[in-house]
């Protein structure tokens, strides 16, 4: 199975492809989107939603998984902007029969590192060792959609194997 991971944002999207086959991830590859704060939202979601559909077309992927948006209140307007950007994105890859789940950041590091309050570099630690690379992902933003990836891999077998 081909998993597309995805971390959204409206500046930097990160996104990563694995292999996850026999309980094994491998690498594909992974990378960020980035947009200019100078150009309007309805320009940026479109450049975003572009550049994923051509990156779930190009490695052919069987599934998708995108990290939650976590909110703390201290940035309403970008909090909602993400938001568009998630229901973008959610929407284009439905139409490429590509489905998508959602895992919020605490089931990501549970799933990665056992530990739902893990520190990022641990999750990255972590995603590095999973996949077998020599250094951890960078940027940020292409670590945490591979381990988002990584997620989707870990709950598809557990749910497999429980008949979920």
């Amino acid at each position: 199975m081909r998993i597309l991971g995805i971390d959204p944002g409206l500046a930097d999207i990160g996104w990563g492809v694995v292999d996850f086959q026999s309980q094994r991830f491998q690498p594909v590859s992974y990378g960020v989107v980035r947009t200019k704060p100078s150009e309007d939202l309805q320009t940026r979601i479109m450049e975003v939603v572009s550049a994923i559909s051509g990156i779930a077309g190009q490695y052919k992927v069987d599934c998708a998984a995108m990290e939650e948006i976590f909110f703390t209140g201290h940035s309403k307007t970008s909090a909602m902007n993400v938001s568009k950007v998630i229901g973008a994105v959610l929407c284009e890859l439905g139409r490429m029969g590509v489905p998508c789940r959602l895992f919020s950041p605490v089931q990501i590091k549970s799933s990665i590192t056992g530990y739902g309050q893990a520190e990022k570099k641990q999750v990255q630690e972590m995603a590095k060792i999973i996949l077998g690379l020599k250094e951890i992902p960078r940027p940020d933003h292409a670590a945490d959609a591979l381990s988002a990836a990584i997620c989707l891999g870990h709950f598809g077998a557990t749910e497999a194997r429980i008949g979920g």
